[in-house]
């Protein structure tokens, strides 16, 4: 019996090892299967450049739906979960804050100034800005439609930045937004550089984006659009002014070395330059960028769909999924502390900036005092260029969409160097009124 006994239980372990071995089998087949819809199931051919993301969808639906996500607008109701500074409301800067009119005084954003959308959004939100109406260069197109590549490659680089918006709509039909094509080549799906202005700006520093790894192409695909650039030359060409570097002291030498100015502040008459959303400028200071940490690892981070593991698509901000973009890598905090990390950091740079934002009036107040003073031109250059640095520096966290979380100290560096500059300009202009006043009362 005993000899009956152990036969039986081996029986029994092979029986259950061998149910066990099945089943993971049968799984492993259920995940593979997955995996070849998921990936390889291919509907229809991809064109070439094919600037419709619906086409994308037929062999790709998940990431389609996940783009169509970026279609929906955040509420201030979100707040709780898509933060305090942004997201993707469509409200107006200047009503929220009024003293942006003074600020941009003279420059078309003092008259519009619109809060930044999903992707899905981009094309239809540049089509509806009044700013320049009729007179939008076809530059505005560039980072705005999927349809923008083939079109340049059509008709030229420069004759698509010298096109105005009204006519490129009107021969070309423009209806896509940002979407697939602008990140992926369609037949390797590998991620590409699609916009001329970021390969020539990284050659200009010396760095060939074609030998880029596949983790930096997961962010310089982002740098393409989201950057500070000007418009050079007759033709508007889109420009990134990264010559010397991507730190603000050395945007700010790019522009004095060229004589650049976007307009010349209606009260001051300072010649002053409107930052754009320099995200990839900030970001490269931080310290996720020296740890190697791409814009798609937070923005459009891993998710599993079945057996596969894909990017999300519906690009936005981290705090709308903070367990799979922070506690990936700080898996020693709770997704709320992490959030609770973020808004700190946001409010304490908000608060800088407010306060960047007072000694900016102020500078403009004690300008404007000289000037009404009679204070000559000539004695007010300094206090005019102090206004210049105050405001760049101002503006590039204003206009940056994270509220300084891409790199926090940076942020602040920059808000307080700011507050000392406008300080300095409102010193200048009122020393140029005294100095003004006592020639006078001399002669």
């Amino acid at each position: 019996m005993r000899g009956s006994a152990r036969w039986i239980a081996v029986f029994g372990i092979g029986l259950i090892v061998a149910l066990g071995v099945a089943f993971v089998l049968v799984s492993v087949a259920e995940r593979q299967q997955e995996a070849r819809q998921l990936t390889y199931n291919r509907i229809v051919e991809i064109a070439p450049g094919e600037p419709d993301p619906a086409v994308w969808g037929m062999n790709f639906p998940q990431q389609y739906e996940d783009w169509r996500s970026t279609l929906r607008t955040s509420t201030f109701d979100d707040y709780s979960r898509y933060g305090r500074y942004g997201g993707s409301e469509a409200f107006s800067r200047l009503d929220k804050y009024p003293d942006y009119r003074r600020i941009f005084a003279g420059n078309a954003f003092s008259v519009e100034y619109n809060e930044d959308r999903g992707h899905a959004n981009a094309l239809n939100d540049m089509l509806s800005i009044q700013r320049l109406g009729d007179q939008k260069p076809g530059a505005c197109m560039t980072c705005k439609s999927t349809q923008v590549p083939q079109l340049m490659q059509t008709i030229g680089v420069d004759q698509f930045y010298a096109t105005p918006v009204k006519a490129m709509v009107e021969q070309h039909g423009f209806k896509h937004s940002v979407a697939c094509a602008d990140c992926h080549d369609s037949g390797t799906l590998q991620l590409k550089i699609t916009r001329p202005a970021f390969t020539e700006a990284m050659a200009s520093r010396g760095i060939d984006v074609s030998k880029a790894s596949r983790q930096e192409m997961r962010t310089y695909v982002c740098a393409q659009c989201h950057v500070e650039y000007y418009f050079a030359g007759p033709n508007k060409s889109v420009t990134f002014p990264w010559r010397n570097g991507l730190e603000i002291e050395q945007i700010e030498r790019y522009y004095d070395e060229i004589n650049f100015s976007d307009w010349t502040h209606a009260e001051t008459q300072a010649p002053l330059i409107k930052a754009q959303h320099p995200e990839f400028e900030l970001y490269s200071t931080g310290v996720h960028a020296r740890s190697g940490v791409a814009c798609a690892d937070c923005h459009m981070p891993y998710t599993r769909v079945g057996a596969q593991k894909v990017s999300s698509h519906w690009v936005n901000t981290p705090l709308a999924h903070v367990n799979t973009s922070c506690t990936t890598c700080h898996g020693q905090q709770s997704e709320e502390t992490m959030r609770q990390r973020v808004y700190a950091i946001q409010d304490r740079t908000y608060s800088q900036l407010q306060h960047a934002e007072q000694a900016l009036l102020a500078a403009m107040d004690g300008i404007k005092a000289a000037m009404a003073a009679g204070v000559p031109g000539d004695r007010l250059v300094e206090a005019r260029r102090l206004h210049r640095r105050a405001h760049l520096r101002w503006d590039f966290i204003s206009a940056e969409n994270s509220m300084g979380f891409h790199s926090p100290q940076e942020a602040v560096r920059l808000l307080g160097d700011a507050t000392d500059y406008a300080r300095q300009a409102e010193l200048a202009a009122y020393k140029a009124m005294i100095e003004h006043g006592q020639r006078a009362s001399a002669r």
